[in-house]
């Protein structure tokens, strides 16, 4: 049986990033609640656990807290900020609030190196969040390294295979983080390295034919973008002919993507695909609406109306198979601690509602973006799918701000297939992870021709990322002639714009997409 690392979740916006820096280094991760039993860690094969940090103080009550057994059974833990002080409080030492907070990039001092900081810099730049401090450390631990507010940064209990960072290894933002987990993870685990995608594919394939009964069919998602593309290859390997796909063509779509969808999947896969053009629909229950969780909402709600009306005329279809991939379920507040904030709504999160009938399949629940690509490649999909930019599940609805019209749909369609052909052209596309257009409800005053233009004339902002989780990301440092370019064809070629910004914030604090 494969090994694999437990990351037990107390709540972090992180724990899915710490699963997904365990499988880099080709060691299986499955996140658990810190219910979690030590039968059932022999059951999959843990050979170590990963306590990940949390908002909460260990101290309050209420707190989420794990058995102290876990900590008994031999296995080495890794404990990460809060999961620091929780294995150290349940061993003995006191925490306590901090005298300064620490938040950003730090200056640790490895003081004891061992093998928990091997080939590490005595003095490294790491990231800290944190309000609370281990303040008196038990007997049985060993301090390993501190910074100026914090003398307790990493410890190491001296008979138990317990360790513990007050820093996040898992963030870019700690150079030498992943250093660090490749020690825990081979140095101390003794992990053997047995996850690939190539394994999971069969797995996955494997579980999907023998859940799909002969007489039964599985009816897919499709939008054209990577995680839904994917998915029905990976679905038709399973099932074959069994597989329907379903296109709906929600008039919030980009430029000639519902003609490009029927061409790769009828002429290129010759997988069974139903096109529903179910425009009008959408766009008359979107009309006035201006808030972006109200209009998930409705996106949601008839995605779900018109699936159950095509779906009875699909016999024997039993199960729908999404594209929904970790940070859509952390980000909708679905972690396994149930502490999680709740950031944005995504209408393929969650289950279809029973009535329909359907049973959910989702793959990719348990996988980041790129692995996900790294599944399409090992399937053979083409570069030009495997590699393209994420679109959200509500479409341009939140890329035009405030009011949606088929007016101003059609000028953010413009504006963004001018974009992005720019891009391509530049050869920036593979170096963005993701790269739109956003139309915003502002007039601005410009000179089109001889005259002065406001009625009419619309702010469209460039959003064009950098990030490899999509949890996280940073903005692009584009080439100032690309973007030129783009913005003066945008200008010049779409009417109804007359200027043209570029969005230089990061996530966190704000989101990928606008709304």
């Amino acid at each position: 049986m494969r090994q694999s690392i437990a990351v037990i979740d107390f709540g972090s916006q992180y724990t899915q990033l710490i699963a997904r820096r365990v499988r880099e280094n080709h060691v299986y991760s499955i996140i658990v609640p810190p219910t979690v039993t030590p039968q059932r860690l022999r059951e999959i094969n843990a050979v170590g656990l990963i306590f990940s940090g949390g908002p909460s103080s260990v101290y309050e009550e209420g707190a989420p807290q794990c058995d102290k057994s876990l900590l008994e059974m031999g296995l080495p833990v890794l404990g990460i900020c809060y999961g620091l002080q929780l294995a150290c409080l349940l061993l003995g030492s006191k925490v306590g609030s901090a005298k300064a907070r620490e938040y950003g990039r730090t200056q640790l001092t490895v003081s004891h190196p061992n093998e928990l900081l091997a080939n590490v810099p005595e003095q490294m730049s790491v990231w800290m969040s944190h309000g609370d401090v281990v303040n008196e450390l038990s007997a049985d631990f060993i301090p390993l390294a501190q910074t100026a507010n914090c003398p307790i940064a990493a410890v190491k209990h001296a008979v138990k295979p317990v360790y513990g960072v007050q820093f996040h290894p898992e963030v870019t933002h700690t150079p030498y983080g992943s250093q660090i987990l490749r020690n825990f993870l081979y140095e101390i685990c003794k992990a053997e390295g047995d996850w690939k995608i190539g394994s999971f594919i069969g797995e996955t394939v494997d579980a999907i034919a023998r859940r799909v009964k002969p007489d039964e069919r599985v009816i897919c998602g499709l939008s054209g973008g990577v995680d839904s593309s994917v998915a029905a290859v990976l679905l038709y390997k399973a099932i074959g002919d069994r597989l329907t796909c379903i296109f709906v063509d929600n008039g919030l779509l980009r430029l000639n993507e519902a003609k490009m969808v029927e061409a790769t999947f009828r002429g290129h896969f010759h997988i069974d695909l139903r096109v529903v053009d179910a425009s009008e629909r959408f766009l008359t229950r979107l009309a006035g609406v201006k808030h972006p969780q109200e209009k998930r909402k409705i996106i949601g709600h008839e995605f779900i109306e018109v699936f159950k009306s095509e779906s009875c005329t699909i016999r024997n279809a039993k199960y729908l198979a999404q594209g929904t991939l970790y940070p859509d379920v952390i980000e909708s507040g679905y972690n396994v601690a149930g502490t999680a904030a709740n950031i944005k709504m995504h209408h393929n999160v969650g289950g279809l509602p029973a009535e329909l009938g359907f049973e959910l399949i989702e793959p990719f629940r348990e996988l980041f973006k790129d692995e996900v690509r790294q599944v399409g490649g090992e399937l053979g999909l083409p570069d030009e799918i495997v590699w393209r930019h994420p679109f959200p599940g509500p479409g341009l609805a939140v890329r035009v701000i405030g009011d949606i019209t088929p007016e101003r749909l059609k000028i953010l369609r413009e504006a963004d297939a001018i974009l992005l052909e720019e891009i391509h052209a530049a050869n920036w596309y593979r170096k963005i992870s993701q790269a739109f257009a956003v139309l915003l409800p502002v007039s601005s005053v410009g000179v089109m021709g001889d005259a002065r233009a406001y009625e009419g004339q619309n702010v469209c902002a460039i959003r064009c990322v950098d990030t490899t989780d999509f949890m996280t990301a940073d903005w692009t440092r584009v080439d100032y002639e690309l973007l030129a370019r783009a913005s003066n064809r945008i200008i010049n070629e779409v009417e109804g714009v007359n200027r043209v910004v570029y969005d230089i914030s990061s996530k966190p604090p704000s989101t990928i997409e606008w709304e």
